[in-house]
């Protein structure tokens, strides 16, 4: 028996103003603006997603910070993984986690998540590189040496006594093998001794590189593109449909598909021959982010996710107590749609439905109206 499973929540740093958003968005630009512009593209959508239990929060408010650790302790979230953000030594979007590592609290376990991907215009449509993501050995050192004082702290998750460091996409880096090494090296020189370092599977790319490049899990990442179905609505005859106004253009000029057929290819994936640490969400939408194809997990419910999650614990076979991990995307992805934080049609019941799936109390939760 490897007992009860440590789950650990992405968490994005972006509600608040930064001075590189309000030049590249307009003064003020947090996740917030592209939440409550956005609204329902076909009958039964569920938009815009609006947050409920903590309201509009600022996240250079300690109180905020505090309030959102509370909830994630009393529904079962072990601790946050910080989504963090590193161009060769120019930090963006720091602020809340450096004043979680400064100030001691909230006293909540948490641990990073390089996000290592080009920061572009992709909200607009045009792709435009806004911050390039390059990589050099000498940039891994100081990146390893700026993050070893979050590494030491009593909060930080640790996996056989190791901190636990995530890599978003591991396969951009020219070498990643070398990459790691590198990182290694570089923790044991700054005095942090051996991290336990992950990959997450984000794409195609990702799928089986733990092994190759030497990482010690690999991090599941739901959804998973590479297993979803047809979208709905997406054949020839219902372009047709959509073209003479038989049927909403949304279905034609977005990805539409269901949660619960997403969540069932996610079970049947085969077990890999490597760890690799199991995700689910609570939904997907990333309407409020695409004015046009954007992807759409429709169809969600508390129960579907609970189930979902019940029976991602039950099939996953850690090798060790301490490497029962299971991720959650995400606390608060408002702009994405896959949020645990309480909103306005579920309130907390995707909250109950993971105390729920790990063994606690089960609440009644009546469906709202749509």
């Amino acid at each position: 028996m490897t007992g009860l499973p440590r789950l650990i929540a992405f968490y994005l740093p972006q509600f608040h103003p930064i001075p590189e958003n309000d030049g590249w968005w307009g003064r003020g630009f947090t996740e917030w603006t592209n939440v409550t512009r956005t609204a329902p593209r076909f009958r039964g959508h569920y938009q815009p997603h609006l947050p409920a239990d903590l309201g509009f929060y600022d996240l250079r408010l300690p109180e905020a910070r505090e309030a959102q650790a509370a909830l994630a302790r009393e529904f079962g979230i072990h601790g946050f993984c910080y989504y963090h953000y590193w161009f060769n030594g120019r930090r963006i979007l720091e602020r809340p986690f450096t004043e979680v590592l400064a100030s001691g609290s909230p006293d909540l376990p948490f641990c990073v998540c390089w996000a290592n991907e080009n920061w572009t215009r992709g909200w607009d449509g045009s792709g435009k590189v806004l911050l390039e993501q390059t990589y050099e050995d000498d940039d891994d050192r100081h990146h390893v040496r700026s993050l070893a004082p979050a590494l030491r702290d009593e909060r930080y998750i640790r996996v056989k006594d190791r901190p636990l460091v995530l890599i978003y996409r591991a396969s951009r880096m020219p070498d990643p093998a070398r990459a790691v090494g590198v990182w290694r090296d570089e923790a044991r020189r700054a005095g942090v001794g051996e991290i336990y370092l992950c990959n997450v599977e984000c794409a195609s790319s990702e799928h089986g590189l733990a092994p190759k490049a030497g990482f010690d899990a690999g991090v599941e990442f739901a959804p998973d593109w590479t297993i979803l179905d047809e979208p709905r609505r997406r054949n020839a005859l219902w372009r047709a449909a959509a073209a003479v106004g038989l049927s909403p253009r949304a279905y034609a000029e977005n990805r539409v598909h269901d949660y619960a057929e997403m969540a069932r290819r996610m079970l049947a994936k085969p077990t890999p021959s490597y760890v690799r640490f199991p995700c689910v969400t609570p939904c997907w939408d990333n309407s409020a982010r695409r004015r046009t194809n954007a992807l759409i997990i429709d169809g969600s419910t508390p129960e579907l996710y609970e189930r979902w999650l019940r029976d991602a614990i039950r099939t996953f076979r850690p090798p060790s107590a301490d490497e029962n991990l299971v991720f959650v995307n995400g606390w608060n992805e408002w702009a994405e749609g896959n949020h645990l934080e309480p909103c306005q049609r579920w309130g907390r019941g995707y909250l109950e439905a993971t105390r729920a799936a790990i063994g606690g109390p089960a609440v009644s939760r009546p469906v709202p109206a749509a």
